[in-house]
């Protein structure tokens, strides 16, 4: 058996030490994902940059992991009844141009040296911009940073729309208007703004984008929470194919890093899609907020280790990338075995 796995990983010009590193990751970074909707993905580009690979290579490898993990949450939402089809045709447009946008920007930022470290920058404003904001909504207990997983048991005309939206709906009345659902009226362009803006974070970054679209869509779009995870899914499927497709075209896509990272996944989101169950994400959220800090920090940390020519600094970054998604991820599986406990207690006394 060890032979076969030995073997396997000679295939994919991935050494044993590499191939283990990326299936445990990769099974932190499913946890992250099955339970909030979003999150851990976006550590995978920064974490490969850290490790020395090229940045169109840790870029395309990220967003071919990013398909294959989309692709499987979207069935399962897609059976929930929670993907507008509409909506994400129409969003096709504008990632597909952003993408592209974003795709050429790393090649020729690669061409002058320069992709790697804008690339680490752009992370570090992006996760720290994000995880404050998470952190400081789960602070204040209002439900933000994450997938209420309570509210999915909704009607959809039960849902609020936010007022920024209104406003947006109510200004932005260019014509094609198209009906989402939910009962949402909103300009085609307003949605094809906000496929643009994420399909270039998408192509040039190497995420989903999930965690900056499907905010866009509750708050600029005003679609339904549910509705805006589960299309948000079916979009990253997309632009996650396309993205690990242009890639894949300039070598970009290393199937050694890939491939043990979605066998990790898969298992890892069942977990997390699991946990969702017995977990009170408010509770985690907290958490999710300090993984994104943390990980703006260790990218910056890396980055300067790089710079400056201190190994101690890039290995200290990569750890507290790969550790701030491993504490959360325990926290997870803590509160999930702390929670089935309980209610086996609780069961078990009542039929006392």
């Amino acid at each position: 058996m060890l032979n076969s796995v030995l073997d396997w990983a000679g295939i994919l010009g991935t050494s044993p030490e590499m191939l283990g590193l990326f299936v445990g990751f990769g099974l932190v970074v499913g946890v992250l994902f099955g339970f909030f909707g979003m999150g851990g993905s976006f550590l995978v580009t920064p974490a490969l940059l850290m490790l020395d690979y090229p940045a169109p290579v840790a870029v395309g490898s990220g967003m071919a992991f990013v398909f294959g993990t989309a692709v499987i949450a979207t069935l399962k939402h897609h059976d929930l009844g929670q993907v507008d089809y509409k909506l994400g045709v129409i969003m096709i447009t504008g990632t597909t141009i952003g993408i592209e946008a974003g795709r050429a920007s790393v090649y020729y930022l690669e061409s002058l040296g320069l992709a790697g470290g804008i690339i680490s920058v752009a992370y570090v404003v992006l996760l720290g911009g994000v995880g404050a904001m998470v952190t400081r909504d789960a602070m204040k207990g209002d439900g933000g940073g994450g997938v209420d997983h309570e509210a999915a048991d909704k009607d959809l005309d039960e849902y609020e729309i936010p007022e920024i939206a209104k406003k947006i709906q109510q200004t932005v009345r260019i014509p094609p208007m198209v009906t989402l659902r939910g009962d949402v009226r909103v300009s085609a362009w307003v949605i094809t703004a906000v496929a643009f803006a994420t399909g270039l974070l998408s192509g040039f970054l190497g995420v989903g984008g999930g965690f900056i679209r499907m905010p866009a869509m509750i708050y600029a779009i005003g679609v339904p929470v549910p509705v805006a995870v589960g299309t948000d899914l079916f979009e990253i499927v997309f632009s996650g194919g396309l993205g690990s497709y242009l890639y894949g075209q300039g070598g970009g896509v290393d199937l050694g890093i890939v491939a043990p990272l979605l066998f990790g996944s898969a298992l890892g989101a069942r977990i997390g899609s699991a946990a969702t169950a017995v977990v009170d994400s408010d509770g985690i959220k907290i958490y999710f907020g300090g993984m994104l800090l943390i990980g703006a920090v260790a990218v910056g940390i890396g980055e300067i280790g790089s710079y400056i020519g201190s190994p101690a600094l890039e290995l200290l970054g990569l750890v507290l990338v790969i550790g701030a998604a491993v504490v959360v991820a325990f926290a997870i599986l803590y509160t999930t075995v702390t929670s089935l406990r309980k209610t086996q207690r609780q069961g078990t006394a009542m039929a006392d």
